[in-house]
């Protein structure tokens, strides 16, 4: 796992990432993924933003992080949820017990992973009727504001290679990781952001410059000029796709 991708942007990261849909976790309760008995993994939780939605719904959650940034302001979040327990761990080595989980999550990280490797800790640490759930927010890439904000990127970030990373969202892309049939589902979670929200989302991305960094400034610059081409009363409507792959490895 790449863990110092997001080394110096937790604190924007986590103020400026979308938390997920209330339908994803009205799906998952109806469709017996997840019940009040779950125990649960989070890997690669990051900031807590999946993390502290999924707790409510399940008996314990292992949020297992490896940045020390990102874990360190998560575990804040958790203070109050007695149910989450925190691990430096990651995809690749969870610190977990064998067939210790009921259900696995990844949030906005499969991308990151050593993809079979992390498959072989899965089937480690999942009972065996267990299955994983890994989904993305991801930005719709027909909307007009985020082609436009996808070409800053482009000019700006040496390392822009598409949402999450440019990952290929086909079904086609996980039959290599998940074992037989397996679901697609999504939801729309569309935000809406002022002009500090909608800058502080694109910082708080891998690839973003970080203050210290050139062009900095500039990147901020042209993300405000575009923010004022499309907002209306001070705002811009984001439009996200929250994608849902769920099956057994």
């Amino acid at each position: 796992m790449n863990e110092h991708k997001f080394d110096a942007k937790a604190e924007i990261y986590s103020k400026a990432r979308p938390s997920y849909p209330d339908e994803l976790f009205d799906y998952l309760k109806e469709h017996s993924l997840i019940s009040e008995n779950t125990v649960a993994a989070d890997i690669g939780s990051g900031t807590g933003i999946f993390t502290k939605k999924l707790c409510s719904y399940v008996s314990k959650i292992f949020a297992i992080e490896p940045n020390d940034d990102m874990r360190s302001v998560a575990e804040k979040k958790y203070a109050a949820h007695k149910n989450i327990i925190s691990v430096s761990g990651s995809a690749e080595d969870t610190k977990l017990n064998d067939k210790s989980v009921d259900f696995i999550t990844v949030a906005q990280a499969f991308h990151w992973f050593d993809r079979q490797s992390f498959k072989a800790e899965c089937r480690r640490i999942l009972k065996d009727s267990g299955k994983i759930l890994l989904v993305w927010n991801a930005r719709d890439p027909e909307s007009e504001l985020i082609m436009a904000n996808y070409d800053i990127n482009r000019r700006f970030c040496p390392n822009f290679k598409g949402s999450s990373n440019g990952i290929d969202f086909s079904k086609d892309a996980f039959s290599d990781f998940f074992e037989g049939d397996f679901d697609v589902v999504q939801f729309r979670n569309d935000l809406i952001y002022d002009e500090n929200a909608f800058v502080s989302r694109n910082l708080s991305s891998s690839y973003a410059p970080k203050p210290s960094e050139e062009k900095y400034d500039e990147y901020v610059a042209e993300l405000q000029e575009l923010f004022k081409k499309h907002s209306q009363n001070d705002t811009v409507p984001y439009p996200y796709i929250t994608r849902c792959y769920i099956g057994k490895i």
